[in-house]
């Protein structure tokens, strides 16, 4: 008798990394549910079988609804703002019913599913490196004590916080893999990217400086997003290693952003003809956090132990795929 392929339960996979995340794991032998606001487009080369869902799981019932069955629940979603930053504001509420409300809507419904059937369902939290708050050492790996300053790292703390407690009581089996500053665009890319790397792309493209809130000394461990979707493909081979506690993403290298940005100009250059528009220290606006003037790098070497992930393309690579994607018009219609 066939034996049904695994279920994936895939939250927010019209997001930046959900789409990513969709992308790679399409090409497994797995039965996906994609889960998300508006539908999401599958991949046309697909090996698994995909059913889309638009949903609203902020709905009463529609986290459980939506996680019935699974298998492994990989969780993506996070509260945007706006169409250029994830900043949370202190007191939102909105950001906080998506960014921790979904998180403990996930934990009853498999409380409940764990009373009827026994089997814990395995559950992957997208978190951000950023939770550990502005420290005074330069590499993290996984052991410092959180202190999140930020509304946006406080909220990511507290869910992360309910989803390894709900480990801890055998609800299901989770884990956190907390991610750096992702960026990047391949050529199937679908959604948009909202970080400053991509932000500074497509300021050159306008024939607009490049603007830094400092001296372009700050480093940034910069994670190319199909990178990251193939960390989540590695977290979803081993979940019972992973279960239990947070893991941190990153290449092990701090870029420093000046240097970042002047490759940028210079590969919009290339395209436009023009001269490489200028990259420019201006004041910071009254917006900015600490964490946003220190250098940061992540050790990722317990995650890539445990599951035998590397990164595998090189920052000059995928700034130029990024760049060539902004060029060829591919962010146009991407929300």
């Amino acid at each position: 008798m066939a034996v049904n392929p695994p279920l994936v339960v895939l939250l927010g996979a019209t997001g930046f990394v959900g789409s990513a995340v969709l992308r790679e794991l399409a090409r497994r032998p797995l039965r996906i549910r994609a889960l998300s606001r508006r539908p999401v487009p599958a991949p046309a080369d697909a090996r698994a079988q995909i059913e889309v869902r638009a949903t609203d799981l902020t709905a009463p019932g529609a986290v459980a609804e939506a996680v019935a069955g699974a298998d492994v629940v990989i969780h993506t979603v996070l509260h945007s703002a706006g169409t250029t930053t994830w900043r949370v504001e202190d007191g939102d509420t909105a950001a906080e019913r998506v960014n921790v409300g979904l998180v403990r809507d996930l934990v009853e419904a498999l409380r409940e599913r764990r009373t009827a059937e026994g089997t814990p369902v395995r559950v992957l939290w997208a978190g951000a490196a950023s939770q550990a708050g502005p420290l005074d050492k330069e590499v993290l790996d996984g052991t410092e004590t959180d202190r999140p300053e930020g509304e946006y790292d406080r909220q990511k703390l507290a869910a992360e916080q309910l989803l390894l407690a709900a480990d801890a009581e055998g609800v299901l089996r989770g884990a956190a893999i907390r991610l750096p500053t992702v960026f990047g665009y391949g050529p199937e890319s679908t959604a948009r990217d909202k970080g400053v790397v991509t932000l500074m792309v497509r300021r050159a493209l306008s024939g607009e400086s490049i603007t830094m809130w400092h001296d372009g000394t700050v480093r940034r461990d910069l994670l190319y997003v199909e990178d990251v979707a193939r960390a989540f493909a590695a977290a979803v081979d081993h979940p019972d290693v992973l279960a239990g506690r947070h893991w941190l993403l990153g290449t092990g290298r701090g870029e420093p952003l000046g240097e970042v940005f002047s490759t940028v100009a210079a590969l919009v250059a290339e395209h436009t003809g023009k001269p490489p528009v200028p990259v420019v220290s201006v004041p910071p606006p009254a917006h900015a956090e600490a964490g946003d003037f220190r250098s940061v790098t992540i050790d990722a070497s317990a995650f890539r132990t445990a599951t035998g992930w590397r990164p595998e393309t090189p920052l000059g690579e995928a700034l130029r795929r990024t760049v060539a994607f902004c060029v060829s018009g591919g962010e146009e219609g991407l929300s």
